[in-house]
């Protein structure tokens, strides 16, 4: 289309010569004619060739050749609700900062490495039309992708909002890295607990297993994990998106220097949800014992109605030591707890969601017993207040972890490479059901009423991001799979040893 009509212009312009040259006396108007001719024809050649990349026009003009290399700057739109709907407000500009070429890390922090084990079990298969079907009884929601857009079967109702926001978080990744998902069906869970258990499927007799998403696994599932809702907010708790907490967050430590907080362990929490909570309610101060703990019992009823005062993160940060416990699985208030710069007492949990495993104990948390935890936290007290500098770095490498490998960005890369490396196995082409619906920032938000409506505003993507994603780390090979694993052991079975040791030595100082 470009050079036809370039050609057109070329010969119109030829044309209204042709009318000026017949002004001219005959053996001028051959003279004119033949040297007008020839300068155009130059003129026409060299642009046609330098259009083609054959031809620098510099040479022409006796100038040096200089080689630069150009960087094409990336497209930028901006995406508005539309102004009627009030979801925007005064909102112009996304929560998080889009790093440039120069911040943005070459490679994916290490627990992107998990991703390739999370898939594994379905390396040599593939995902079949039958294994994803198989693993509709489980879900709570289809997610479909098909050419850059998203599409939402809902099957059973889940708890809260959960399934809004983790949709909608999705729907933000496409506006994130808009054109850059593939074609794709995925089925997501949207409980607590797993239940792809990874003996049904053991054994070359066996079916793989139905790929199914969800918050958190274990060593004994296969389930697949997703990031989980809250990072858009959990409108319910009143706890804000996460880019917006990090920011509240940072603020709160400022508050109270390290050296200046309480020289305690604080936990609170809904005891309600598992026995290891009920359990670690043992621990807290009384008459009779003192396990250097201060424990809080968090009524979200009460909170409620009281406007949640009391449960502010910015607010929490006034203790030396944080305590991390699950709930009836893993627990949102992992990352929270992490950021505070704390120390973060992390009792042995049973599951994981997709950033623990990238944690290493002594360097980023402080392991603690889950049977026996009132001695092993007042242990860990212990040690903390007579190795300060040590603590202290514990707690500010934890904090560091999450507010830069964990930040709004690497939560949007790691989803998008998990899904993409997900499409990668399938083996049927993605379709759209009969009943789904597509989703879009606008179907989402404009509907949305009172906190949910805010928080969708401020977790919104106003713009793509101007750089590429993070570089995917390969796989871990068998060897460093199990090196890492058995570090991480280790480590932890030294604590205990030191652990045992301490309270030997208060027994033999008794006697």
């Amino acid at each position: 289309m470009v050079q036809r009509k370039s050609t057109k212009r070329n010969n119109s312009d030829t044309q209204t010569n042709h009318v000026f040259i017949k002004t001219v006396s005959y053996q001028g108007k051959r003279i004119a004619k033949a040297t007008l001719l020839l300068v155009f024809s130059i003129f026409i050649s060299s642009g046609l060739l330098r259009f083609l990349g054959c031809f620098d026009f510099t040479t022409l003009a006796g100038l040096k050749q200089v080689t630069t290399t150009i960087i094409k700057p990336p497209i930028k739109t901006l995406h508005r609700f539309p102004r009627q709907c009030g979801v925007v407000q005064n909102q112009t500009q996304p929560v998080f900062e889009p790093r440039n070429s120069h911040s943005r890390s070459s490679t994916c922090p290490s627990y992107f490495r998990w991703i390739h084990e999370d898939l594994r079990p379905w390396r040599e298969t593939g995902v079949t039309r039958g294994m994803l079907e198989k693993a509709r009884r489980k879900a709570h929601f289809r997610v479909i992708i098909i050419d850059g857009r998203v599409y939402v079967k809902k099957y059973r109702r889940a708890i809260e909002t959960r399934d809004t926001f983790t949709l909608w978080g999705i729907v933000q990744l496409l506006q994130w890295y808009p054109g850059r998902l593939p074609d794709l069906e995925l089925l997501f869970d949207a409980d607590d607990r797993p239940t792809v258990r990874s003996s049904d499927y053991r054994g070359q007799q066996h079916p793989a297993p139905p790929p199914v998403f969800r918050y958190c696994s274990n060593d004994a599932n296969l389930d697949i994990v997703f990031p989980d809702w809250s990072f858009w907010g959990w409108a319910e708790l009143n706890i804000k998106p996460w880019a917006k907490s990090l920011v509240a967050i940072e603020e709160g430590n400022k508050m109270t220097q390290w050296e200046d907080r309480v020289p305690y362990a604080y936990w609170r929490g809904n005891p309600n949800v598992a026995r290891t909570r009920r359990d670690l309610l043992r621990c807290n101060v009384s008459d009779q014992e003192d396990w250097d703990t201060r424990l809080y019992i968090n009524d979200w009823a009460t909170e409620f109605k009281e406007g949640f005062k009391n449960s502010n993160l910015e607010n929490q940060y006034t203790h030396r030591y944080k305590i991390y416990i699950e709930g009836w699985a893993w627990s949102v208030s992992e990352k929270y707890i992490m950021a505070c710069d704390s120390m973060t007492l992390y009792v042995r949990p049973t599951y994981y969601d997709f950033l623990i495993r990238g944690m290493v104990p002594l360097q980023h948390y402080w392991p603690i017993r889950d049977l026996g935890k009132c001695r092993s936290l007042k242990h860990a007290v212990h040690w903390g207040n007579t190795h300060l500098d040590q603590a202290r770095k514990i707690g500010e490498e934890g904090s560091r972890y999450i507010r830069e490998e964990v930040n709004m960005e690497f939560v949007y890369d790691y989803m998008f490479h998990l899904v993409n490396e997900y499409a990668k196995l399938l083996k049927f082409k993605p379709e759209i059901p009969l009943g789904a619906k597509e989703i879009t920032t606008d179907s989402m938000g404009c509907p949305a009423k009172g906190r949910w409506r805010d928080f969708m505003a401020e977790s919104m993507v106003m713009s793509p991001s101007e750089v590429s994603p993070c570089e995917m780390p390969l796989p871990y090979s068998t060897l460093e799979l199990k090196e890492v694993l058995e570090r991480k052991a280790k480590l932890t079975r030294q604590v205990e040893v030191w652990e045992d040791q301490y309270y030997r030595n208060l027994t033999n100082a008794k006697h």
